[in-house]
């Protein structure tokens, strides 16, 4: 898994709510047993025309959404069934966080576990965001997990998040990962070796 320590990228608003997975992955994408292509199929009913073609009129189509790493969605953000395709799918975009009121709690496990971090922000920074993306697309945000703090321009904000999940982003490691990191104290213990 990436690491996660700091970030800054422009922001791609989404501004729809109740967006469930099956709207961020289409259920017959859920073949695929890897990661690798998922970002394609990201929204792909928003994103493509019936042909096939891209759908010009939606956001991640536009050229002010190209290598942005910051999803600014709508609340209830991830809602539905639980599929671990969607949180691939978005990192394979290139997203590697998502801002919103709410998250479904599958989904915010899901994306924890798979290097995407959902930012929880009141609804008054929620619109702040919103109507800064429509009056300086090409404006930054900055997410720095180590003090939690989401900065924008003109104001800042601290998100929650729980220390477990912040250390593995920080290290870049999963749960297994995690777990590994104490190999030597495992194998330690097995064998009745006590420091």
């Amino acid at each position: 898994m990436p690491q996660f320590t700091s970030l800054t990228s422009r922001v791609v608003p989404l501004p729809v709510n109740n967006i469930d997975t099956d709207q961020i992955i289409p259920a017959r994408f859920l073949k695929a047993t890897d990661k690798n292509g998922m970002g394609a199929a990201l929204f792909a009913d928003w994103r493509y025309l019936p042909d096939g073609s891209p759908n010009r009129s939606f956001i991640l189509n536009q050229p002010e959404a190209a290598h942005a790493q910051i999803l600014l969605a709508g609340d209830n953000f991830g809602c539905g069934s639980s599929r671990e395709h969607a949180p691939w799918a978005l990192t394979g975009f290139g997203f590697r966080a998502v801002i919103s009121t709410s998250f479904a709690d599958i989904f915010r496990n899901n994306a924890l576990k798979n290097g995407l971090l959902p930012i929880l922000v009141d609804a008054n920074t929620h619109q702040t965001l919103f109507d800064l993306a429509e009056e300086a697309p090409r404006a930054e945000l900055t997410i720095d997990l180590a003090s939690q703090t989401l900065s924008f321009p003109g104001g800042a904000v601290t998100f929650p998040i729980d220390a477990f999940n912040k250390t593995c982003l920080l290290n870049g490691v999963d749960e297994l990962g995690y777990i590994l990191g104490f190999e030597k104290d495992i194998r330690n213990y097995e064998l009745g070796i006590r420091d």
